[in-house]
């Protein structure tokens, strides 16, 4: 664990530990982040997630009957994850306060999968690498992140404002820069999101994250955008940043089982399976 790695997940938690009880992301949200995976890749299979946050992907996995889950995470949102865990009917969860980076499970999961984390670490190949340790021979993995690729708006603007806003009290953030800055933004999905598709429009920036999130009401455009702006590291990761991992680890995994998918115009998702030992 790195100190900037502590002061993310301590950010991180502000923001995971103020929002309503259950998940903060729809059904469709949830099984969209896991495509191409479907309920039968998790169905009576140990499924582990680095990063848990406040498990609101975890509460919706459950629902897909896995065998067993475990969340870990470095900040204090475990205490609202197994609130949230908790409420369920699904029983056989476990939720770790630790290093993901570090983390070794004694037998591995069939399923090690880590969202909207990776690109938060000081070194986000050490996560990476993490997610593939804890996969037992013949499992799988799968993992989000920020894209270089689309993001132009975000690196030369929003981040800049991270830079800054993450250095202040979280609810100077999330009340008093988070909202001026979303309502313009919010406006601007909303536009696009019930105007006729064409050329033109179709070359807006964010314009295809912007159909995504305008589906959702406005605090969750709010939730987002504290996101990005409390965390004090974050890293905007390339196509072929991806292709190196996977090249560099290519003698534990199946070569014919890479995905690597380009969603909503400004991120990646990525997995495959671990090599048969």
């Amino acid at each position: 664990m790195t100190q900037n790695d502590q002061k993310t997940a301590d950010a991180f938690a502000d923001s995971w530990n103020n929002l309503p009880a259950g998940s903060v992301y729809t059904k469709e949200q949830f099984e969209d982040w896991f495509a191409p995976l479907k309920k039968v890749d998790i169905e009576n299979k140990s499924v582990l997630e680095l990063g848990c946050g406040n498990a609101s992907l975890l509460v919706h996995l459950a629902n897909w009957n896995p065998l067993r889950i475990t969340g870990i995470d470095l900040g204090t949102s475990v205490d609202t994850a197994e609130r949230n865990m908790s409420k369920l009917n699904f029983k056989n969860w476990r939720i770790i306060k630790g290093d993901l980076v570090k983390y070794r499970s004694d037998e591995g999961y069939d399923l090690v999968f880590s969202i909207g984390v990776l690109h938060h670490l000081q070194h986000p190949e050490s996560g990476f690498e993490s997610v593939l340790r804890n996969v037992k021979p013949g499992g799988r993995f799968h993992c989000w992140v920020y894209a270089r690729e689309g993001n132009w708006v975000i690196i030369n603007i929003v981040d800049r404002i991270r830079k800054i806003a993450s250095k202040l009290p979280w609810w100077l953030t999330k009340y008093f820069i988070v909202i001026p800055l979303v309502i313009p933004y919010y406006l601007y999905a909303k536009t696009i999101k019930i105007m006729p598709p064409s050329a033109f429009l179709k070359k807006m920036p964010l314009y295809n994250y912007s159909l995504w999130i305008a589906e959702r009401e406005f605090g969750f455009f709010r939730h987002v955008a504290f996101d990005q702006l409390v965390t004090p590291q974050t890293a905007y990761i390339g196509r072929s940043m991806i292709e190196g991992w996977l090249e560099k680890y290519k003698n534990r995994i199946k070569k014919d089982s890479i995905y690597i998918i380009f969603r909503n115009g400004n991120s990646w998702k990525f997995g495959g399976r671990k090599k048969s030992e």
